[in-house]
């Protein structure tokens, strides 16, 4: 029996991911990006990653054109950098918000990332509506700034505190948003 849509998404939501920029620039010098949540580590040597990107979405076939892409890892502190990234708005009006840089690719590297990989993309799956981009990292930027993730779970933004830094179950989350459960 295959899975309805409406229970596939309502599962979904509910996993907790870290929010991230996906990042690259093309060969006229623009920049392109989204906000994306769909990132994971594939293999430490070589230093591999993957995203999975509606091939829909302008950002995938610029990556694919280029040849490269960053994944910048969001703290807290980025939101206004997710929603904007998240937004139908130019790439101009996205990137001139931050403080970007480039590194060994040229994608644009956000400063205030927690994490910013910087990647080749070494394999490209289609899958569905989606293409699974596979990045060989070339280059890390790590923040030496104590900051928290930010996170996306129901459909809105939170942080997360370990168990070591909490007091209480409730003190696990710190949400952004309104939830009930069933």
């Amino acid at each position: 029996m295959a899975t309805d849509l409406t229970s596939f998404k309502i599962g979904m939501r509910r996993l907790a991911a870290g929010v991230c920029l996906i990042t690259t620039v093309c060969a006229d010098g623009s920049r392109r990006g989204m906000t994306a949540t769909a990132v994971c580590s594939v293999s430490a040597a070589p230093p591999t990653l993957l995203c999975c990107i509606n091939r829909s979405n302008s950002s995938y076939d610029a990556i694919r054109t280029s040849g490269f892409f960053a994944v910048n890892v969001l703290s807290l502190e980025d939101r206004p950098l997710a929603d904007l990234f998240a937004r139908p708005v130019s790439p101009e009006e996205k990137f001139a918000s931050g403080l970007w840089r480039q590194q060994v690719t040229g994608a644009p590297l956000l400063e205030s990332a927690m994490a910013a990989f910087d990647c080749r993309v070494s394999q490209d799956v289609a899958v569905s509506t989606h293409g699974i981009l596979f990045g060989e990292i070339q280059a890390v930027q790590v923040r030496e700034v104590n900051s928290k993730p930010l996170l996306y779970v129901h459909g809105g933004y939170g942080g997360f505190a370990s168990l070591a830094q909490a007091n209480d179950l409730e003190s696990l989350w710190i949400p952004t948003w309104d939830y009930e459960p069933n």
